[in-house]
């Protein structure tokens, strides 16, 4: 099953889930309850600062997409939105209790670790332990209609892989959000690494040739041990 999600849909549909599971006497959401959840400071990685119009924006493609309807109650004067993206009598993607938090989690807060996972998907499943969570992604990226998860190499010094949805490409959003001097804080490459040593031990040898210099310049009567 082929599903492609922009970084904006992929928030969208993410907030959708979780205030579904969490919330569900709020739920279905007005464009503005969607737009606060789309910029929730916690629980999202990126934050963004979307506006309604963007995020009406997002809506009419979704629903375009049959992923999204319009669903208000006679008495509210209110639009108010809820997903059909998955687990609805509409559409054939089905998930369990555990895939449906762990992809929802996936899709708020883009690639994470299995530890990672099991804690921030408290609110919205339960998982004994870690090794159950790493038993559902594995159900997730071998089902027959999926893959719908793919494991990412180990990053170098981390014990644990991570894990990321495959509902489209989330670095675009990842990479907006960034600081523009993200790249330029640390070295990205072995190649960087190895620069930013040799330049550190040439700093180093100059500072220990001044010190020297200034040694050799106190005169013998001058004990060095009493400069101060």
């Amino acid at each position: 099953m082929d599903i492609r999600l922009t970084p904006h849909e992929a928030r969208v549909i993410g907030c959708l889930l979780e205030k579904h599971r969490t919330t569900p006497e709020h739920y279905p959401l007005s464009l503005n309850a969607l737009t606060n959840a789309c910029n929730q400071k916690s629980s999202r990685d990126p934050i963004l600062a979307l506006d309604e119009a963007t995020v009406q924006d997002t809506v009419d493609t979704l629903m375009k997409k049959h992923y999204v309807v319009e669903k208000s109650g006679f008495s509210s004067r209110v639009t108010k939105y809820q997903h059909r993206f998955c687990n609805s009598e509409f559409g054939a993607l089905q998930f369990s209790g555990q895939e449906l938090g762990i992809v929802c989690v996936l899709l708020l807060r883009g690639p994470q670790t299995p530890g990672e996972l099991r804690t921030r998907t408290e609110r919205l499943c339960k998982f004994q332990d870690t090794r159950e969570v790493e038993s559902t992604l594995i159900q997730l990226m071998q089902r027959d209609d999926g893959p719908f998860v793919t494991k990412l190499p180990r990053e170098a010094g981390k014990r644990e892989s991570r894990f990321a949805h495959l509902f489209g490409n989330d670095t675009e959003m990842h990479e907006a959000a960034a600081p523009d001097d993200a790249v330029s804080a640390g070295p990205d490459t072995d190649a960087d690494r190895i620069v930013q040593l040799e330049q550190l031990v040439k700093q180093l040898r100059d500072e220990m040739a001044t010190l020297k210099a200034r040694l050799d310049r106190i005169s013998p009567e001058q004990d060095p041990g009493s400069m101060p």
